[in-house]
């Protein structure tokens, strides 16, 4: 394991071992009940729109990044090397994304993304944080055992495939670029990106096969 000490779709349901609850979160949770009890929110409305923004609208403006990444060499370039700017190209900009940093997968190394101290996260690129991502649990056992949290997440690398883990701050937040799958030749760029989860590019997941999309 090699991690940065300077700085599919899963929900949060099914990693009851990542659901601990910040005490920001708890107060959140604590004024929704309140407000489901005087019945000024329709708690399954909440929930339905909180969940499509998570897994759905927010990641979908990245899974469009890593698509054209894919397609396009000089754009994959650009990413690597200005992923603010690349990023921005798309219209992807705004608070919590002004210093991105993207890393891509490869056969040798999978990378993954953690916030040790709170929990910063790309939201113009991947939209809501999941509660997972910043629970205590996550943040502490992605940095000492990231193959065992990539177990939890149905992940199984082969041994000899790095795993590096990078910390996000204030200053600089990460996009994963998960590897392409194979049988993709012929795919659009739009097809490309139905196969990018949010998941993949935190790097708790890997990109979807054109069946499993199917």
């Amino acid at each position: 394991m090699a991690t940065d000490a300077d700085h599919g779709q899963h929900h949060h349901e099914d990693h009851p071992e990542f659901s601990e609850l910040s005490p920001m979160d708890a107060r959140v949770r604590a004024l929704e009940t309140l407000l489901t009890e005087k019945g000024l929110v329709d708690p399954a409305a909440l929930d339905a729109i909180v969940e499509r923004y998570e897994t759905e609208v927010g990641p979908h403006n990245g899974a469009q990044v890593v698509a054209r990444a894919w397609t396009d060499p000089a754009y994959r370039e650009w990413l690597l090397t200005d992923a603010t700017a690349a990023i921005a190209s798309l219209g992807h900009v705004g608070r919590q994304g002004e210093h991105m940093v993207a890393v891509e997968n490869t056969a040798d190394r999978h990378n993954m993304v953690v916030c040790t101290l709170c929990s910063c996260y790309p939201w113009p690129v991947l939209g809501l944080p999941p509660v997972w991502y910043k629970a205590p649990a996550y943040r502490s056992k992605a940095v000492i055992d990231p193959r065992g949290v990539l177990a939890d997440f149905g992940v199984t690398l082969p041994d000899e495939t790095e795993i590096k883990v990078w910390d996000s701050t204030a200053e600089v937040r990460y996009l994963v670029i998960p590897r392409r799958p194979g049988g993709t030749d012929d795919l659009t760029e739009d097809e490309l990106a139905a196969l990018v989860t949010r998941d993949s590019m935190i790097g708790t997941g890997l990109a979807l096969s054109p069946q499993g999309a199917s």
